[in-house]
């Protein structure tokens, strides 16, 4: 038997609908994934810290969960918001379904709702702040509690998931579903990468590994002298939640880095090196959140499908040409997805390419990481 729940906008909108998850009271910004597939991976997607999470598509949970497909160690968004749920699964991968899966995390969900509506009034007014509750609480008592609740523009929440010690990342093994191992014969060893975790993705961590490289994660405030001290071939500045100019102790450590070590940042790595390089960043509307957005690549003139989970973009006009070329425009919208540095072996993209879930047009780029290291290091071959 389902419980009733509720969701209530910073702006007095109030839904009605059903409890499938965790009873209780969560509070964030709501937001909307366009996604078809791939709700475990988005749920446990660190980037989602403080955000409820709405999925466009109107069946979530006919698949069920399973433990090879997780991003982190358990769900890290708020809430969890659908149209309809189903508490049958049918896959062979399945361990358990959604609902019970949420329950022992002690994640909040409702299902029940229009969110063709909801979705709607996010696009035209803005994410924004709201609270999910299975409490009888007034509706007026409740919209208090939003709009007294920390607002999305001005938090760091990269220290609120990244990792409290160093450590090697040691698991190789790929999913059944996963890309293949890509790293080349002619390797003479593996490319020592450092990767700074502010909400690192395990697919990410994956893929780098698939393409050779060892790995040690190192927390978001560690000092730049403590990386170097390592001796790595790169660094890799990861995917986070959070407002990118709340984060300014990895700023400064990323610009000490710049003229060091080839750099590769991915969505909030993007957004702190562009800050590093002296750019601007700044709140989208409603941001992009799915597994089907057109990204062009400039300098090939070829169009991608990518994943996307963001909030913030990077101002382009703030980056000084003479030293960033914009290597990646978003089509949809025009904002930046990508770009380089001109003379040092540095660059970073908007979206995600290691996917999970989405398309795997973009998994060149850890290849490009790949290439960056071995000029710098000569001794080894260039793969």
């Amino acid at each position: 038997m389902f419980t009733h729940a509720t969701l209530v906008l910073e702006d007095g909108s109030v839904f009605r609908g059903e409890s499938f998850g965790a009873q209780g009271e969560t509070t964030g910004e709501a937001v909307f994934n366009t996604s078809m597939t791939g709700y475990q991976e988005i749920l446990t997607d660190p980037s989602y810290t403080g955000q409820l999470v709405t999925m466009t598509y109107p069946l979530i949970g006919n698949y069920g969960v399973n433990t090879e497909d997780m991003e982190a160690a358990r769900p890290c968004a708020a809430g969890l918001i659908v149209r309809e749920y189903s508490d049958f699964y049918s896959n062979f991968r399945a361990n358990e379904s959604l609902g019970s899966w949420l329950k022992k995390a002690g994640v909040v969900a409702i299902q029940g709702i229009d969110t063709r509506m909801l979705t709607r009034i996010l696009r035209e007014s803005g994410a924004m702040r709201a609270i999910l509750t299975t409490s009888d609480e007034d509706d007026r008592a409740l919209l208090e509690k939003v709009r007294r609740s920390p607002e999305m523009t001005g938090l760091d929440l990269a220290s609120k998931v990244t990792c409290a010690e160093p450590y090697t990342w040691t698991a190789t093994d790929q999913t059944p579903f996963a890309l293949l191992p890509v790293r080349s014969d002619d390797q003479k060893r593996p490319f020592k990468v450092v990767v700074y975790d502010y909400g690192v993705k395990r697919n990410i961590l994956r893929r780098l590994t698939a393409h050779g490289c060892s790995l040690t994660v190192v927390p978001a405030g560690y000092s730049a002298s403590r990386v170097l001290a390592l001796e790595p071939d790169g660094v890799f500045l990861s995917n986070g939640p959070g407002d990118p100019e709340a984060v300014q102790y990895a700023v400064e450590q990323i610009r000490e880095l710049l003229d060091k070590k080839p750099l590769f940042g991915i969505c909030l790595g993007h957004q702190l090196l562009a800050l590093a390089l002296g750019g601007r960043t700044f709140k989208l509307k409603f941001g992009h959140r799915g597994a089907n957005h057109p990204v062009k690549n400039i300098r090939t003139n070829e169009i991608e499908i990518t994943s996307q989970n963001h909030g913030f973009a990077v101002d382009p006009e703030s980056l000084d040409p003479r030293t960033v070329e914009i290597t990646h425009v978003n089509l949809n919208d025009g904002t930046n997805e990508g770009f380089a540095h001109r003379e040092l072996p540095v660059f970073s993209v908007q979206y995600h390419p290691e996917a999970s879930p989405g398309p795997h047009d973009s998994d060149y780029l850890f290849r490009q990481f790949i290439d960056a290291m071995a000029a710098n290091v000569p001794t080894v071959v260039r793969a």
